[in-house]
């Protein structure tokens, strides 16, 4: 018996009844021969982590822009952070560990550079708008691999596409990853806050505290364990009432003192000037984009070429394409 044979037969003697299956879902747009090891989840996985997409969130906003210090969030440790706590809740539930990673690690491949602010900029400059989940979907069936995408499975595409709050995915591993994703930034965005001195410990809610826990390893736990309790032996995955309430109102007490402060908001205006400013170049000259973003038969307005250009930059890039092209250098200058 192969391995990926054994691993299936595995999974059918031991996952949720309401889990997806190693064989459910996983139409491709183009079929591939069986993985004697894998399954195509695991091979799902693999394709992403070893994307060009997967390795510029190293240096993509998570929520602090251009941090001063070694461990702050980026969009990549945030997107492990994310992986580690959903599979955690798949392994107690017997969901599917592997499908769950795979979105996991996907779920934020065509964020912007810059944060949710980078996302705002160019859904207001893209005449066909912009979501980071859309772009995602984006990245992994059309922008990787010379424009033939990575092939992934029905499940995981779908997965990403509907990983966020307003999402609906078909598989609890998919519902699973969308909570997952609210639990590692409301939590590591508290850390990343007060290691940054815009938050102190004490000012968070009390009440909130008491229900959830007083420290970061506390608070993931309680979030955790809940979801376990309160979705085991069900067709659903959810938050307790009480439990969902207090997560929902650190969320909203997230927003109010840390990402809506006047510091961080004078920040992010000089992101979007540059973000705007490169947007505006690019789509009066096209041809200085890669030749990847100009292939004939993508078919799509230049305003689309142009936002997945500039999606697909990391935080410095976008600065340094910035200043090449709008600062003037000392040398022409003095000619």
């Amino acid at each position: 018996m192969e391995v990926r044979d054994r691993t299936i037969a595995q999974h059918r003697e031991t996952l949720s009844p309401w889990a997806c299956g190693d064989e459910e879902l996983t139409g491709r747009a183009r079929p591939l021969q069986p993985c004697p090891l894998r399954t195509d989840f695991q091979r799902d996985r693999d394709r992403i982590i070893h994307c060009k997409a997967f390795r510029r969130m190293k240096h993509k906003t998570q929520c602090f822009l251009a941090p001063e210090g070694d461990h702050f969030r980026t969009r990549l440790t945030h997107t492990l952070e994310v992986a580690q706590i959903a599979r955690t809740i798949a392994r107690a539930l017997q969901l599917n560990e592997d499908l769950t990673e795979a979105i996991a690690l996907g779920h934020d491949l065509g964020h912007t550079p810059f944060g949710h602010m980078g996302e705002r900029i160019l859904s207001k400059l893209n005449k066909g708008g912009f979501a980071h989940e859309r772009q995602s979907l984006r990245v992994v069936e059309l922008l990787e691999n010379d424009g033939q995408g990575l092939n992934l499975t029905e499940a995981v595409r779908d997965g990403i596409l509907e990983h966020t709050s307003r999402g609906k995915p078909k598989t609890l591993e998919g519902a699973v990853v969308s909570l997952s994703d609210r639990i590692a930034y409301i939590n590591h965005d508290i850390d990343d806050a007060i290691r940054a001195g815009v938050l102190r410990q004490e000012e968070i809610p009390a009440p909130l505290l008491q229900v959830l826990g007083h420290s970061h390893g506390e608070r993931i736990d309680t979030m955790i364990t809940d979801i376990w309790r309160a979705s085991r032996n069900t067709d659903a995955v959810r938050m307790s009432r009480e439990v969902f309430t207090a997560t929902m109102d650190l969320r909203a007490f997230l927003f109010q003192h840390v990402y809506t402060r006047q510091e961080v908001e004078r920040e992010e205006r000089k992101a979007a000037f540059m973000l705007e400013s490169l947007f505006g170049y690019y789509l009066r000259y096209p041809e200085q984009m890669p030749e990847e973003f100009l292939s004939a038969d993508r078919h799509e307005p230049v305003e689309q070429a142009v936002c997945d250009y500039i999606a697909g930059m990391t935080d410095n890039y976008a600065v340094d394409r910035f200043a090449a092209l709008f600062i003037p250098r000392h040398e022409t200058l003095l000619r």
